[in-house]
């Protein structure tokens, strides 16, 4: 229930939706003579859609979620594991195609692949079901096996878990096929902006994983104040941004998450844990 909850209130949480809502609705007043409010609405309408489409505000909203997690850098020890959430396959597409289809979110993959032939030892874990409130109900994990056996991993090194909707789902589902024994060291690839939260729901499920993000989708903080060229790539940047404050804050609120915005542990501590 949690995750159709999700996906019905969410769907205003996006900024190129709001501002068709308030544009429309402002529409809507000025036609039964509310013109007055109308008005208003739709001032406030495209002055969200300057704002979100081609001002900053999605690329300060990316920021303080991606700049949370620094790059990764190895500190001598082999994974015994890496664990990389779905989100880069475009699942129908590549069934009705079949061929291995990306999306934005396509560095996941390809980290996978490099970090599999870096690390020949370690095993490797994809979680990834279909999101889709809707059908097509089209899981990820099968299309990343074959794409790992195509790049010649080694069966018995690979772990799929297809049957997950959320991150949440995505932790508890991962511990619970791989069994992690303390003392073992585990890297978690997502994209930059969602290792806040994938890191907290894997902390709150009891699986001690270090963070690997990829798919930064800005430069840094320099690019707090640069504005969008076109009005599509900054509504793009704005959604992600947003759709991911509001998971956070429902994962918060929720329980599924200590904390409203996880960040990365003192080396003493996480080496306790």
């Amino acid at each position: 229930m949690f995750f159709e909850i999700s996906k019905v209130l969410g769907w205003p949480v996006f900024p190129s939706n709001a501002v068709a809502l308030l544009c429309v609705s402002g529409v809507v007043l000025w036609l039964v003579g509310w013109r007055r409010s109308g008005r208003a609405l739709a001032i406030c309408g495209v002055l969200a859609l300057l704002l979100f489409g081609y001002g900053p505000a999605g690329n300060v909203l990316m920021l303080g979620l991606s700049e949370r997690f620094p790059a990764w850098h190895a500190d001598g020890r082999d994974p015994d594991g890496i664990i990389v959430l779905g989100g880069a396959i475009e699942a129908a597409r590549a069934q009705a195609r079949n061929e291995t289809e990306l999306n934005s979110a396509a560095e996941r993959v390809l980290a996978m692949l490099q970090l599999a032939r870096r690390f020949p030892k370690a095993r490797i874990i994809y979680s990834g079901g279909s999101a889709n409130l809707f059908p097509p109900y089209v899981a990820e994990a099968p299309f990343v096996e074959r794409l790992l056996e195509e790049f010649g991993v080694a069966r018995d090194r690979i772990v799929i878990e297809g049957a997950s909707r959320t991150t949440f789902e995505n932790a508890t589902r991962v511990r619970d096929l791989v069994q992690p024994q303390p003392g073992q060291h585990w890297l978690l690839v997502t994209s930059a902006w969602h290792m806040p939260r994938s890191i907290g729901v894997f902390r709150t499920v009891g699986f001690d994983v270090e963070a690997y993000p990829v798919d930064w989708r800005t430069r840094g903080w320099r690019d707090a104040f640069k504005p969008f060229p076109r009005l599509s790539m900054g509504l793009a940047q704005s959604d992600t941004a947003m759709h991911e404050w509001a998971g956070l804050i429902g994962y918060w609120w929720s329980g599924r998450i200590d904390e409203l915005l996880p960040g990365p542990r003192p080396a003493a501590r996480r080496d306790q844990s």
